[in-house]
């Protein structure tokens, strides 16, 4: 038999006592010092009901209260699992109710209009009503009705400060959702948001810290407020207009990077942005929009504005990084222009594609004979078109490149009759430069690589050739309908794509959804 090594197992005894005991304590501790919540309770409120109530017969009153209203809580499984691990003590009002903390939560909820949200979707004024019963010393009469009382204002703390907060930080609607469109990275609120909101112990500090500090932000929220109308608006259209970019600026999905590239699809412009103001900006053509004349607006609106049912040209929202120029590039014609316009024009015209330096290849080989052959009965999808480089090449002499699943990207382009007019989009996706040289020396800067794309873009007799950008430079295609400019002025700008429409119609329908109901927001992040 082997030697047992008392000493050992002693030690080992001996450090579990050592990380047991300060557990045990804090365990302890913590029963303690809720032993006097009716104490507290009755010091805060002088309703005498309070004098008889104690943790052990609130925890089953709490559980259950719980269990009644799971399904209407935004993050049931985090909240239950909480307070379980907590032995059910109503921490928010137990720590908070003394010192007005939950006071100061409803006057916030109150005012929550001030951001362009209703105050209902939180529950406002009957979190207030609550509340305030707690300061009425008659208002609760019995001991059965306080532990309720004290359970429901609890789990209502909990659920709408959560939800208050992830409304602050991510916006009440996830775009990924509600746009057909839309491929930009947005965080949505996770676990850990929850836990975070969970462990508040100073509630005007931290709902403080969770006011979106934005100087567009502001600049929203001041014009919301001052009840400012854009010209040829209403009054309500103005605030709809507002309410909706407030929502998109709360997304968090917003440039982080010192240097980048910014399309605003409704201005029909693009930036280039660096240390957070513009060093470049021309106008750009974009996809058309279903709303190109601006029929549709947020005066009237019904149930169907919320599907959003994209026209096939519009541009994407997005983002990526750019990383090469193509000079004098090739197009290959995308099949869905090929069966609706190209083929068209070379029915009518036998020596159209010829004339525009089309080509066509079948099985990888171009013929010599397109002229001949009738478009009308062939299957367009055996064949590629591509036009060769050159003035009347419809990508122009330089395109700039970013992975995307849409396959649009900036180019230049030979029709620069839509740059003097107010309304560009006119384009078939892609984004149409009006300055692509400068963007070019903004990406390249003064080198080899951008005097090649200079000259190579001048030649006569163009060449297709990739320029790889050294360092890759982000680009961001958003729509944003209401802006404060750099003096200060609010910007307005046309729906061209009807998205406002969406999105507003989207916050509606979660203003009906929710107001009858605790507020249930925090979806998992996509």
């Amino acid at each position: 038999m082997k030697n047992i090594n008392y000493k050992k197992i002693i030690r080992c005894y001996a450090l579990l006592f050592t990380l047991c005991i300060p557990l045990l304590l804090m365990q302890s501790c913590t029963k303690k010092s809720r032993s006097d919540m009716g104490k507290a309770l009755f010091t805060k409120t002088q309703n005498k009901v309070f004098k008889n109530v104690t943790p052990e017969g609130f925890a089953p009153v709490f559980q259950k209260v719980i269990q009644e209203q799971k399904s209407s809580l935004g993050n049931p499984l985090q909240i239950e699992a909480f307070y379980a691990q907590n032995d059910y003590d109503p921490k928010f009002v137990m720590d908070h109710l003394n010192n007005d903390d939950l006071k100061t939560f409803s006057s916030y909820l109150l005012k929550a209009n001030e951001h362009g949200l209703d105050p209902n979707l939180f529950k406002a004024q009957a979190y207030n009503d609550l509340l305030n019963k707690f300061y009425d010393k008659k208002a609760i009469k019995t001991t059965d009705e306080a532990y309720h009382d004290i359970a429901e204002l609890e789990l209502m703390t909990a659920n709408i400060l959560i939800n208050y907060s992830n409304a602050l930080q991510y916006g009440i609607i996830s775009p990924r959702r509600i746009y057909a469109r839309y491929y930009t990275a947005t965080q949505r609120p996770d676990s850990n948001a929850v836990n975070k909101v969970l462990a508040v112990t100073n509630f005007k500090t931290y709902l403080d810290s969770i006011q979106p500090k934005n100087p567009q932000y502001l600049a929203l929220q001041k014009a919301l407020l001052s009840s400012s109308t854009a010209p040829g608006m209403t009054q309500e259209e103005t605030d709809r207009t507002i309410k909706v970019n407030l929502e998109r600026l709360r997304w968090k999905n917003k440039p982080s990077q010192d240097k980048y590239v910014i399309v605003n699809i409704p201005d029909f412009r693009l930036d280039v942005m660096e240390g957070g103001k513009s060093t470049l900006n021309m106008k750009v053509c974009v996809g058309e929009g279903r709303n190109k004349d601006y029929a549709n607006t947020l005066i009237e609106y019904d149930d169907s504005d919320k599907t959003d049912r994209p026209f096939s040209r519009e541009t994407p929202q997005l983002a990526s990084m750019i990383y090469e120029a193509q000079v004098n590039p090739i197009w290959n014609i995308p099949q869905s222009i090929v069966s609706k316009e190209i083929v068209k024009h070379a029915e009518d015209d036998p020596y159209y594609l010829a004339n525009n330096n089309i080509d066509v290849f079948e099985n990888g080989k171009k013929l010599e004979d397109s002229e001949t052959i009738d478009w009308g009965s062939e299957d367009l999808s055996k064949y590629e078109f591509k036009q060769r480089p050159g003035d009347d090449n419809s990508l122009g002499k330089v395109k700039f490149l970013f992975p995307n699943k849409s396959s649009v990207y900036l180019h230049d382009t030979p029709a620069q009759e839509p740059f003097k007019k107010n309304m560009r989009a006119v384009s078939h996706g892609c984004v149409r430069l009006e300055k692509p040289l400068d963007l070019a020396h903004s990406l390249f800067g003064d080198g080899s690589k951008y005097d090649m794309i200079k000259q190579f873009m001048s030649e006569d007799n163009p060449k297709p050739t990739d320029v790889a950008l050294s360092k890759k430079v982000p680009v961001y295609i958003t729509y944003v309908t209401c802006w404060a400019d750099e003096n200060g002025t609010l910007q307005y700008r046309p729906d061209v794509y009807g998205l406002d429409i969406v999105l507003f119609a989207h916050m509606q329908k979660f203003l009906a959804s929710n107001s009858k109901t605790v507020l249930a927001m925090a979806t998992p992040a996509n």
